[in-house]
């Protein structure tokens, strides 16, 4: 017994060392202390600056170019609609345009402004044509500006010193 007893004041004393040093410590953290003085901040020289504003405006031009890129071209969406589908777009306007849109098999043209969608002709589906014209244009040329238009073409040719390719 005289062994358990011995072990019980052991525990007894720690556990009373224990609390004199928390109350120690709560004691000294309730007195008024000086306070040391505040660490000073790193010093930032100015490349680091001057490299930290480069990425900055980096940053900035990228994303106002991928802005202007995405309303200049117009987002596209990758895989389409089953039922619906843009055939052809043209701008006529700063922010209006015709579309032609395929619904089943009819196509519809659609007059499209920044408040509103209107139908302005409906006509039946046509086979898409194999190789598209250059600028755009499905259209046949209007005859009115034929004459016109190899006039256009002749003197550009000229202009580049090119000769005139053999018509088929």
């Amino acid at each position: 017994m005289s062994l358990f007893v011995g072990r019980l004041r052991q525990a007894a004393a720690s556990i009373a060392a224990a609390a004199c040093g928390l109350a120690a410590q709560l004691a000294h953290a309730a007195l008024p202390t000086v306070p040391s003085p505040p660490e000073a901040a790193p010093a930032v020289g100015a490349s680091s600056l001057l490299q930290a504003g480069f990425g900055m405006f980096a940053v900035l031009g990228l994303i106002f170019l991928c802005a202007w890129a995405a309303r200049r071209f117009g987002l596209q969406r990758l895989g389409g609609g089953q039922f619906v589908k843009v055939v052809s777009s043209t701008m006529v306007g700063q922010r209006e345009r015709v579309v032609v849109v395929e619904v089943g098999a009819t196509w519809l043209v659609l007059g499209v402004t920044a408040s509103q969608v209107n139908t302005l002709h409906s006509l039946p589906a046509q086979a898409m044509p194999a190789t598209p014209v250059p600028g755009g244009s499905t259209a046949a040329p209007d005859p009115r500006f034929a004459g016109a238009a190899g006039l256009f073409a002749q003197k550009l040719r000229d202009s580049l010193g090119l000769r005139q390719r053999p018509n088929p």
